[in-house]
């Protein structure tokens, strides 16, 4: 074995140690956080709002601990809102998104049908987080998710990887690390900039036809670097960067999904553009 390789499986082991220790704490929290009515199988949308709203989590993210601020955001506005667990690793609770982000495009899939024949809407709008704004870019383009989805909202998502400031950079000068990567935390591995998932997804160009898309960006991101590859490119694309609209706003990677109400109040506007209204440094009291 490489003396790299003999220096780095402990060093996961100690990783993955530390994030199993932490489990109980954060298990309590996601039992314990109150729903505010998300995830209720019975709520049918109504004329305003006529599509449901699917959440999509991030990496190591959950259903319950990514959306605390925004699904009741969007259930106090009248949406009927859902959101999955998806890409669990066996043995990892709570900490989710790290399989094969094909196999979890696979998992939104099902998930959509459900929410569908629940509430009975001919399509659905999805927003995700960080891997959950790249990811159902899979299911629409290659899984037949464009006939379901009207729009698909991005909050810092890694659509085109990430350097992660430049590290990703070292992984050819230590043998063995890109692949001990990709064994252990397959999502981490197709995220890394110019990976093979992504070369596959975005071949061929960003979007796909009769999908709406918007990108909400912070210049403060310190996890999907460089920032502006978190924009797609297409002509049913927005793009945004949050210090456009509020240049007191410094929320980074996990603030801008988490408890950013001006990110918030950018997301209703993509679900419901004709009623949009400018977002400013005010709408953090909306």
């Amino acid at each position: 074995m490489l003396p790299f390789k003999r220096a780095v499986r402990p060093l996961v082991a100690l990783v993955l140690a530390a994030v199993l220790a932490a489990l109980p704490a954060a298990t309590a929290t996601a039992a314990s956080a109150p729903s505010s009515g998300w995830n209720d199988y019975s709520c049918k949308p109504s004329a305003a709002h006529p599509r449901p709203v699917v959440l999509v989590h991030g990496t190591l993210g959950n259903s319950v601990d990514n959306w605390l601020g925004l699904a009741p955001y969007l259930k106090n506005r009248g949406y009927c809102v859902f959101s999955l667990d998806y890409g669990q690793l066996q043995g990892v609770p709570v900490f989710y998104g790290l399989g094969p982000i094909d196999k979890s495009a696979e998992q939104l899939s099902v998930f959509v049908d459900k929410v569908l024949a629940a509430t009975g809407a001919a399509k659905a709008d999805l927003v995700g987080h960080s891997q959950g704004g790249m990811m159902p870019r899979y299911y629409l383009k290659f899984l037949g998710g464009a006939a379901k989805v009207n729009a698909l909202v991005g909050i810092a998502p890694s659509n085109h990887g990430t350097t992660l400031n430049g590290l990703t950079n070292l992984l050819p000068y230590f043998p063995g690390a890109a692949n001990l990567l990709r064994a252990t935390t397959p999502a981490l591995a197709d995220q890394v900039a110019g990976s093979a998932f992504l070369t596959k997804l975005n071949e061929g160009g960003d979007t796909v036809p009769g999908v709406r898309y918007t990108v909400l960006a912070t210049q403060y991101d310190e996890v999907v670097t460089p920032w502006r590859t978190q924009y797609l490119t297409g002509s049913n694309v927005r793009n945004v960067l949050l210090q456009d609209l509020c240049p007191l706003d410094l929320s980074e990677h996990l603030a801008i999904a988490v408890l950013d109400r001006i990110a918030f109040h950018e997301v209703v506007n993509a679900l419901d553009p004709a009623h949009a209204t400018a977002t400013t440094c005010a709408s953090v009291f909306d």
